[in-house]
């Protein structure tokens, strides 16, 4: 038997504090575990979640005495930061370029600093590292300042490990690639061809020049508006990865109404997430998969129902995953991974959404869902009136003990039943005129005198010669509620014009007991009208879902 590791001393620490520890990007702790073999291997955690011995980290990095580094890669970023401001992947592309011998002209010319640093931090390491912490560092810094600008760290982790293993002879493609980020993290480093196209021409750049300068062969990124001017019209892509605009009303829905790539439904202006995942999927190969950031809203929004529909009629969506608050850059709302794939021969379309709720986690966590976090939903029972597909409802759903609910519900119904009949008062036909056409007082008059106040919404007595059993029940009385009821129609239990009989307070007691087993029979009513509604519901979907069967 091979001998287990023993668990390391002290403490250990993630990739990432290591980067904070060190003053440097995480791009440049993953560049160090590839580059030096004698970085310490992990201790623990996953494999895409090391952990590492703090005392082991700590004799490694005074060692290599990498504070060196870090001194000059910060200045490189304070120089440009200067000299280009809110602008900085300007400035990240004038870098790229430099170092890439590309002699296109930059809007902003690069400081003479920053082409010195730039020169020293590339013949230290190389073009490629220089860049990729360059962009990391971009990332954090968008991230702080609260903007969705670039994919969030959390976000690309995530995304690679649902989109799991990509073959090295694989198409991906990302039709709003940004700086790269995305289109760059899934898969093999090597093997894969990349096709991407971003609006924003610089960023487009940027991200050829990152493929460029870490060797990725194969990656194409052109500049232009996805949904208005697709420049990959006969791409067909095994994998498609896209985090999409969030909330753009302005994509183009009235030039592109009669567009072919609307095959679930024109999307409603509100709606650009749903022409993005269409426009994803209409470049997607038979057999080929879609994996997009949605927002939590679009799972529900009235708006996109139709199109969510068809998704799920046509075997289309195969998972929802609700990933952790936090995930996303700029807020803690809640952000949804969906999952779709081209069936590559009729009738191998999904026949169920597998749901995955994550939003409990950590975002720094584990991102293996345990099984209470996992439902796999039937398309007939998605396709309700809302067809929502927020997996937290159809997780806590499928978690649902039918049995033991329903008979609960049932039991309980029973008894309300064999009670209520009990409640009710028996009533024999009374001699003369009505209560209230005898001799009667005013609420008015015996809150003057002191024997009923107001503590909540019913009066009450404050007299052991006033019931307030008795009280409260003459003025629900059908006289005392026309007097009670305003000209508007509302009704007023203490109304000032509001009577009750003159009455010996044994004869007070004995109404006062009519009253109060009326008043408990009307609750106890509503009740066995709402455990019949409960019973009923239960009973159906138990049934239908399989939760329940007929006793034989």
């Amino acid at each position: 038997m091979a001998d287990t590791p023993a668990a390391p001393a002290g403490p250990m620490i993630t990739g990432s504090e290591i980067a904070r520890l060190a003053g440097v990007t995480r791009a440049a702790v993953s560049n160090w575990r590839r580059r030096y073999d004698d970085f310490p291997a992990p201790a623990g955690g996953s494999v895409n979640s090391p952990l590492f011995a703090l005392t082991e980290v700590q004799t490694w990095l005074n060692r290599q005495r990498k504070g060196q580094d870090v001194s000059q890669e910060v200045q490189l970023w304070q120089v440009l930061r200067a000299a280009y401001g809110d602008d900085m992947v300007g400035g990240l592309v004038a870098v790229a370029q430099l170092l890439a011998r590309d002699g296109e002209k930059t809007p902003h010319p690069l400081p003479e600093e920053a082409v010195r640093l730039a020169h020293v931090l590339a013949e230290r390491g190389s073009a490629g590292e220089v860049v990729e912490a360059l962009a990391e560092r971009f990332t954090d810094s968008v991230r702080r300042a609260g903007s969705d600008q670039v994919t969030s760290p959390r976000i690309v982790r995530a995304l690679r490990y649902f989109a799991g293993e990509v073959a090295p002879d694989a198409t991906v493609f990302d039709p709003a690639c940004g700086i790269g980020t995305l289109l760059l993290a899934v898969g093999p480093e090597r093997g894969p061809r990349r096709c991407g196209q971003e609006a924003d021409p610089r960023s487009a750049r940027l991200a050829q020049l990152r493929a460029d300068l870490t060797g990725r062969t194969g990656v194409d990124v052109v500049v232009g508006d996805s949904l208005r001017d697709d420049r990959w019209p006969n791409l067909k892509a095994d994998l498609v990865v896209c985090d999409p605009p969030v909330g753009d009303t302005d994509w183009g829905r009235e030039d592109l109404l009669l567009d072919a790539r609307w095959e679930l439904g024109t999307p409603s202006r509100a709606e650009g997430e749903l022409a993005w995942l269409q426009h994803a999927y209409a470049h997607t190969a038979p057999g080929g998969r879609v994996v997009m950031v949605m927002p939590a809203s679009v799972a529900y929004r009235k708006a996109g129902r139709r199109i969510r529909a068809e998704l799920v009629r046509r075997g289309i969506l195969t998972q929802v995953t609700a990933l952790p608050a936090g995930t996303a850059a700029s807020h803690a709302l809640p952000v949804h991974l969906w999952h779709l794939r081209r069936s590559p021969s009729v009738g191998e379309a999904a026949t169920s959404v597998r749901v995955i709720d994550l939003t409990s986690n950590d975002p720094d966590g584990s991102l293996e869902p345990a099984p209470d976090q996992i439902a796999d939903v039937s398309l007939i029972d998605l396709l309700d009136d809302t067809v929502d597909l927020t997996p937290g409802r159809h997780v806590k759903e499928s978690r649902r003990d039918y049995a033991t609910e329903y008979q609960a519900v049932r039991q309980e119904l029973a008894e309300q039943v064999r009670t209520i009949s009990e409640l009710l008062p028996e009533l024999v036909a009374g001699e003369g005129p009505g209560a209230l056409d005898g001799s009667s007082v005013s609420i008015a008059d015996l809150a003057r005198a002191g024997l009923v106040e107001h503590p909540g919404p019913e009066p009450v007595s404050t007299s052991d010669q006033l019931d307030t059993d008795f009280l409260q029940g003459f003025l629900r009385s059908a006289a005392n509620t026309r007097r009670s009821t305003s000209a508007s129609g509302t009704f007023r239990l203490d109304g000032r014009g509001a009577r009750i009989p003159q009455m010996d307070i044994t004869e007070q007691r004995r109404y006062g007991t009519a009253f109060r087993r009326l008043q408990e029979f009307e609750e106890r009513a509503r009740r066995v009208a709402e455990l019949s509604r409960q019973a009923a519901e239960l009973a159906r979907d138990g049934l239908g879902n399989g939760a329940l069967t007929p006793q034989e």
